[in-house]
């Protein structure tokens, strides 16, 4: 049986690392030339990203060219180790350290941000979720794990609206609306926390006892 965080963090581990890899495309296409400074944009000429300010990004390397390759990398190694690793002993340290990587190394600002986030969340897979068992009673944590598909899918929504949805509505239909924005990044943040939340509660449920030792041997 899968774990409900495991399932989240790959899910979004994937969202986050074909971001990176997105902003890396855009710095390569830049050319060999040297960043205007630390901060830029990824795609500054292109309109389906001006809604977003062309993908601001950062780099501590001064060559768009080479921080576009390192983009692309990294966000791979993000990406394939969200999928296939990360329940591995220390996976969740290894894919907050990829996400900081992603961000001095052109990967964009929200993406390992929010890959930080996913990296901690990695580093509770294999807990043991005794918080959940001895101070909520069975109840409680029967509802809230009932909860956790129904969370799940409108977390992936909601990030999915963020990215590409805002693109979409602003190349497509013209759709600029900065509260519109506003509204779609908190309702992202909220339904991550409450599938956070009910994903444990699924986890302290439905995990056979013998899961730990069997994740954290690979």
């Amino acid at each position: 049986m899968k774990s409900a965080t495991r399932v989240l963090v790959s899910t979004l581990g994937i969202l986050m690392g074909i971001a990176g890899i997105e902003h890396g495309i855009g710095e390569i296409l830049q050319g060999n030339v040297a960043p205007a400074g630390i901060m830029f944009p990824s795609w500054p000429d292109s309109a389906f990203f001006s809604i977003v300010g062309g993908e601001p990004a950062m780099t501590i390397i001064p060559n768009l060219l080479v921080t576009g390759v390192l983009a692309i990398l990294i966000s791979a190694t993000f990406l394939v180790w969200a999928t296939l690793f990360v329940r591995r002993q220390n996976g969740g340290l290894v894919l907050i350290l990829l996400a900081i990587a992603m961000l001095v190394a052109g990967g964009g600002i929200f993406p390992p941000i929010l890959g930080i986030i996913i990296g901690a969340l990695g580093t509770r897979i294999t807990a043991p979720l005794t918080w959940w068992r001895s101070h909520l009673s069975a109840r409680p944590r029967h509802l809230l794990g009932a909860a956790w598909s129904w969370s799940f899918i409108a977390c992936l929504m909601a990030w999915l609206l963020l990215f590409p949805g805002i693109n979409l509505l602003g190349y497509f239909f013209g759709v600029s609306n900065p509260n519109l924005t506003v509204s779609l990044i908190l309702f992202a943040f909220g339904s991550l926390l409450l599938t956070t939340l009910t994903g444990f509660a699924y986890d302290s449920e439905r995990l056979p006892g013998d899961y730990l030792a069997r994740s954290n041997n690979g």
